[in-house]
């Protein structure tokens, strides 16, 4: 029941995630709300799960990992109630922001619990495990965008708000389950404050991993938040059809990949399957970049999914295998080096194309070099462990 739990915890960060990014047009519409504005709503979102994975090791470690999940999906349905509500309340816009800062907090406290809560279950097969979990996460992506479109198509956009506190009800009742669960805790670290982190960081597997997890978010996000302006160029749609067939395109690859690693782990060992799939990864984004014919390019897009699906999972595996002591802080850091990349990447992409006269191609290839950066790491892993044996 405890993974059935996370699970759900996974999808419920799906939810967060991408359902308001649905509306961004609704909004402005709605609530005379500037492009600007909605921007800077992406920015609070990710830049208050940052800050939530570098400072929550402190409290959680204080009061606990059922009481910080509970707390987490609290924020979540708070902050999903806060959309249908709040706008109203203080005209709009700063109840946008007071929401997604609130929702914010929920996903990144999911995002540093319930990895190591899964970590730490008895089990043979935990690498497969994490990649089942991580691909919740996807699978929580496309119902979300599948069962948003749906529910707009038959109701209307203008009831977003009744969806809004439909999804609300879904992390309120998994935090009751996550009331009941057994749950094992990873330990505390033994050093408290900046000399716990500079024990982390100073250590130089420990780094390797970082630099693994920062590879895998942008190597992910670099592409991922660019399908849908990839599909509206290769198959000529509007860009709601765009997001249908870019953004649930990759999302489905991606859970495919980590739903079959998941079932497939015994019989594929980590390590040679995060190099095949950084290789296939690299391929994927000379397909979408050199390739002259956009639908061509496309097809790399979504394969590039199932390149990139156990990145994150395999690389958070392969550190919780690989330190001796896994600590709060230690999941924590890792999270909020695959954040990073899920920033860095899209970004990267963003400013060299708008550099090149807005050619997403050339953007994408100078994101290449994440995808590079996973290989190389895997060659010191590989190198440690025979120096070590």
């Amino acid at each position: 029941m405890t993974v059935f739990c996370c699970f759900v915890g996974y999808m419920c960060q799906a939810v967060i995630c991408n359902f308001a990014p649905l509306l961004f047009l609704t909004f402005s519409s709605q609530y005379g709300i500037l492009m600007g504005e909605i921007t800077l709503l992406v920015t609070l979102n990710f830049g208050f799960q940052l800050l939530t994975d570098l400072i929550a090791p402190k409290y959680v470690d204080r009061i606990g990992y059922r009481a910080s999940l509970i707390i987490a999906h609290v924020f979540c349905a708070l902050g999903l109630l806060g959309l249908a509500v709040l706008p109203e309340l203080t005209g709009g816009f700063l109840g946008l922001v007071i929401s997604t800062v609130i929702y914010a907090v929920g996903g990144g406290l999911l995002e540093v619990l319930v990895s190591p809560v899964l970590e730490s279950i008895p089990m043979d097969n935990k690498s497969g495990a994490m990649s089942l979990l991580h691909s919740f996460y996807c699978w929580g992506s496309v119902a979300t965008v599948l069962v948003s479109t749906a529910f707009f198509a038959v109701f209307g956009v203008e009831n977003w708000k009744i969806l809004a506190l439909i999804l609300s009800v879904f992390p309120v009742v998994n935090a009751l389950l996550f009331s009941r669960v057994p749950i094992m805790s990873p330990p505390p670290s033994e050093k408290q404050g900046f000399a716990a982190y500079r024990e982390l960081l100073t250590d130089k597997a420990f780094v390797l991993f970082l630099l693994m997890m920062l590879s895998a978010g942008a190597s992910e996000m670099a592409v991922q938040q660019w399908s849908s302006a990839l599909a509206e160029t290769a198959l000529g749609v509007d860009k709601t059809t765009g997001d249908i067939f870019g953004m649930c395109g990759f999302s489905v690859t991606m859970a495919l990949s980590r739903t079959l690693y998941g079932k497939f782990s015994k019989r594929i060992s980590l390590k040679p399957a995060l190099l095949i799939s950084s290789l296939s990864c690299i391929a994927c984004y000379l397909l979408i970049s050199l390739s002259a014919n956009p639908l061509i390019g496309f097809v790399g897009c979504i394969l590039c999914g199932f390149s990139v699906g156990i990145f994150w999972p395999g690389s958070f595996s392969l550190a919780a295998k690989k330190m001796p002591r896994q600590t709060t802080l230690m999941f924590a850091l890792l999270s909020l080096a695959g954040d990073v990349g899920c920033t860095v990447g899209p970004t990267l992409a963003g400013f060299v194309s708008n550099a090149v006269g807005g050619d997403l191609r050339v953007g994408i290839l100078s994101a290449i070099v994440f995808p590079l950066i996973l290989p190389v790491c895997l060659c010191f892993a590989v190198r440690t462990d025979r120096k070590s044996s």
